[in-house]
């Protein structure tokens, strides 16, 4: 299946670049501008947030499913440890495939999900 372009049927990715996600000064070794852009180049809207308050999980990615998705059952799926270029590739993998309720995550990218507090979701309006 092709994926074109942004649009309201496709999943969105949330990318964390606050206090602690996306810089150099805690992850060194991390290509931070590289990421961003691996995952702009996904095709699906991505929104970048100055911080998402899941420090420790840093750098976090959340992937909010496409209509079909949420009809599927799903929701928001936060990713934490987005910090090599295996991962980034396998979120970008998952949303051109069309995310959370239509696709099961590539690879070993299960391992990255975890489950924010009801406080941070719902701050973070997901």
């Amino acid at each position: 299946m092709s994926r074109r372009g942004t649009g309201p049927e496709e999943p969105t990715l949330t990318v964390c670049r606050g206090c602690c996600c996306g810089r150099t000064e805690k992850h060194p070794e991390v290509d931070h501008r590289a990421q961003l852009s691996a995952l702009q180049a996904t095709g699906v809207r991505v929104r970048v947030v100055d911080c998402l308050d899941a420090c420790e999980r840093s750098n976090v990615v959340v992937v909010s499913p496409s209509p079909a998705g949420r009809d599927a059952g799903a929701r928001p799926v936060w990713l934490g440890g987005v910090l090599d270029v295996e991962t980034t590739t396998e979120v970008a993998e998952w949303v051109r495939a069309g995310g959370p309720g239509v696709a099961d995550p590539p690879g070993f990218l299960d391992l990255q999900v975890f489950s924010p507090s009801r406080r941070t979701r719902a701050e973070a309006e997901l």
